[in-house]
């Protein structure tokens, strides 16, 4: 099959979430397509260890990987989602390298827990990383994009657990739900001043939201007849992000955009 190519030479791209998993591959992809990219993230070292789901070099930071290995430049900012004061700074921190003219909104975490089970304490650590990082990420990528005339894309990560109930997932898919339909409002407030907003839908992806999963996914994920023949990995939602982001785009907002092997059929 054929192949795609992106350029966002001259852009800068914020990837929240990026020392890891599927942030960490759309970030690199945005560093390979020329961009330069902001990893905003709690921690700079990757988790994933395991090299057949990891993008690039397992141990090296996301951000010395793009400066090295792209033709795009690096950085990392410490930045805890939840909190509103490290996602207005690094959008600020941004304007030094031009202002924000695309954002990922991809951090979150995830616990796996029955229902009748789930804490006060976890319910809200979900919803504040997943969600609120998400609400007020894209706000105030919105706001920058806006006081400089510029416009712009959004990407957010939601979920198939947006729309189908998964086993041990009630809290996580309630914050995506929330994510699919900030996506679908904030499209339609921010349409008027050049600013898109959309998602990206992944299934089973082979990451460390929860411990070990990355290496368990490969036993657990497929190797039936029916979709999906296997468990995703991050690199396989690089050119969802890269399309949704870019001109080529220009006519879609609004839209959540499923990359799950299939497992929604």
């Amino acid at each position: 099959m054929g192949t795609i190519s992106a350029d966002f030479s001259g852009e800068t791209v914020i990837v929240t979430g990026a020392s890891s998993g599927i942030g960490r591959a759309v970030a690199i992809g945005f560093g390979e397509a020329g961009a330069t990219v902001i990893n905003a993230d709690v921690r700079v070292d990757p988790k994933d260890t395991n090299a057949e789901t990891t993008a690039a070099d397992a141990e090296t930071p996301t951000h010395e990987v793009i400066d090295v290995e792209t033709d795009g430049r690096g950085e990392f900012v410490e930045t805890d989602v939840a909190e509103y004061d490290d996602l207005a700074a690094v959008i600020e921190g941004a304007r030094d390298l031009g202002g924000v003219d695309v954002m990922v909104n991809n951090a979150g975490t995830h616990v796996s827990r029955e229902f009748l089970d789930v804490s006060p304490e976890e319910y809200d650590r979900l919803h504040a990383v997943n969600a609120r990082g998400a609400f007020f990420g894209t706000q105030l990528a919105a706001r920058d994009m806006i006081d400089r005339g510029a416009g712009g894309a959004v990407v957010n990560t939601a979920s198939t657990t947006s729309e189908r109930a998964e086993w041990e997932h009630s809290h996580y898919a309630t914050t995506k739900g929330a994510v699919q339909m900030l996506t679908r409002s904030a499209a339609l407030e921010l349409a008027e001043h050049g600013v898109r907003v959309n998602a990206v839908a992944p299934g089973p992806i082979a990451t460390e939201i929860t411990d070990g999963w990355s290496e368990r996914a490969a036993e657990e994920v497929g190797g039936g007849r029916e979709p999906p023949t296997r468990a995703g990995r991050p690199a396989d939602l690089t050119d969802a992000y890269r399309y949704l982001a870019s001109e080529g785009a220009d006519y879609v907002t609004g839209e959540t955009l499923w990359v799950d092997g299939g497992s929604s059929i």
